[in-house]
């Protein structure tokens, strides 16, 4: 009986799971979702392991984040930066993907998300505009859809979903727009609002921001465009009226809201014996289920019992978990005109229909990874059965989802741009929730002369 006793015992803690990424990061999360960004990262410099390790990438990731959030705009990009280069420089290597078959993927170097990885262009191109570094500011926009474009021909049915950013070739235009090159904003605006209309409707449920539809027939008016100007015009069903030029240039705002979605796993875990009264077990952790079953005290150590009949199979995935936002809306409000917010980028959604998009992947490496750790298994029970038992336990205990992720980057990222009419502007920003409650915080922003000013606003 004592046997059964240490395989039962063996069961309960293999469906005890394992802690998540988000889990063992823990003490860094919570002070950067309290907006404590001193004291995550003194948490983030003294895990010196992280920077050494598979989670190398991971580590400047979110050091670049927290500088950002300081305002240290350098030292971000000196983070970014090699971050960038370490997914330029992965490479598949054979003995770790044949240690993956045994164990799992979480023992690899991390491989970021295709999102993941252009947003750290996005991020750069950010921090450049903080330091009104224009032209490498377009060297970083410029780079994500040539890095889109290479991330998915390394699949070969190319059916991502995710294949062009329209958020990048907005923030072109907008770049382009604040130099005074119009030519090449109106390009950059036509190809986001393309991708908007073709992909991110139909993929991620965005709709064109008001803001570009306003700012592509501005452009094709200054171009002289006029078949381009009347086309729009009759799709936006809005006649274009000339407007002066600001007088103290123009403020574009972005609203970085919330935390995108964390990975956590999902999976099967059976473990049965096949003769007698025996135990079954079958759980489901994605829908919350557990249902043991004990074999009688009936039996005992001389009872036709084979440990090599006990089989624990557990196959699993990973899945994003959601984080809603506590603000649903944004608004500024300056000299008696309402700017909402428009919606951009939906991180959130990218992060589940890329996920989604690759699953058919992910469940072929998990099938087969389980299959040669059973064959494992197989081969070492028809030596011993304790051996088997042994084995089995531990292909349980090991087979585990790849839940990390880059968990700062936010939930989505809304903008809007405001004509500045004087050398000081005081702006007041409202953000609602969803019961309608408002938070208000006023900014006070300093024209540029008559150039565009850029600037970023974060709700945690």
């Amino acid at each position: 009986m004592k046997h059964k006793f240490f395989i039962v015992l063996g069961l309960s803690w293999l469906l005890t799971g394992c802690a998540t990424w988000y889990q063992r990061t823990a003490a860094f999360q919570e002070a950067v979702s309290q907006g404590a960004f001193e004291r995550a990262e003194k948490i983030l410099q003294k895990d010196k392991k992280q920077a050494r390790n598979k989670n190398k990438i991971l580590y400047y990731l979110n050091q670049g984040y927290i500088a950002f959030m300081l305002g240290h705009y350098e030292k971000s990009n000196q983070a970014f930066e090699i971050a960038e280069q370490l997914t330029e420089e992965q490479r598949r290597q054979p003995l770790t993907e044949a240690a993956v078959l045994i164990s799992n993927p979480e023992i690899r170097p991390y491989r970021p998300e295709d999102f993941e990885v252009v947003l750290i262009n996005f991020y750069k191109a950010l921090n450049y505009l903080q330091l009104n570094q224009m032209e490498e500011a377009l060297v970083e926009v410029r780079k994500i859809n040539l890095r889109l474009q290479q991330l998915n021909d390394k699949y070969p049915d190319h059916k991502n979903r995710y294949q062009q950013d329209a958020f990048a070739q907005l923030l072109m235009g907008l770049i382009y727009d604040a130099a005074g090159d119009y030519n090449n904003a109106f390009i950059a605006y036509r190809n986001a609002y393309n991708t908007y209309q073709n992909d991110y409707r139909q993929n991620f449920n965005l709709t064109v921001p008001a803001q570009l539809k306003k700012d592509l027939l501005r452009t094709a008016f200054l171009c002289g465009f006029g078949e381009e100007l009347r086309q729009y015009e009759r799709e936006f069903q809005e006649k274009y009226q000339p407007e002066p030029l600001p007088s103290h240039g123009s403020l574009v705002l972005f609203w970085l809201n919330g935390f995108g979605p964390v990975k956590t796993e999902w999976g099967l875990t059976f473990s049965k014996i096949d003769r007698g009264d025996g135990v079954v077990t079958f759980h489901n952790e994605e829908l919350g289920l557990s249902f043991p079953f004990f074999w009688g005290n009936g039996y005992s150590d001389n009872d036709r019992f084979s440990l090599a009949d006990v089989n624990v199979i557990r196959v699993v995935f990973p899945k994003y978990l959601e984080r809603p936002c506590a603000f649903t809306q944004g608004n500024i409000y300056y000299q008696g005109k309402n700017y909402p917010l428009q919606t951009a980028e939906d991180i959130n959604q990218i992060a589940f229909k890329t996920l989604h998009d690759r699953m058919i992947r992910e469940l072929s490496a998990s099938l087969l990874r389980v299959g040669i750790k059973q064959g494992i298994k197989y081969a070492a029970s028809k030596q011993n059965e304790w051996v088997g038992l042994a084995v089995s336990l531990t292909n349980a205990f090991t087979e585990k989802a790849d839940t990390r992720n880059w968990q700062t980057l936010p939930y989505s990222i809304s903008y809007t741009k405001i004509p500045l009419q004087m050398e000081e502007n005081h702006i007041e920003l409202r953000f609602s929730d969803r019961q309608g409650r408002q938070i208000t915080q006023e900014l006070t922003v300093p024209a540029r002369g008559k150039q565009t000013r850029f600037m970023t606003h974060t709700t945690l």
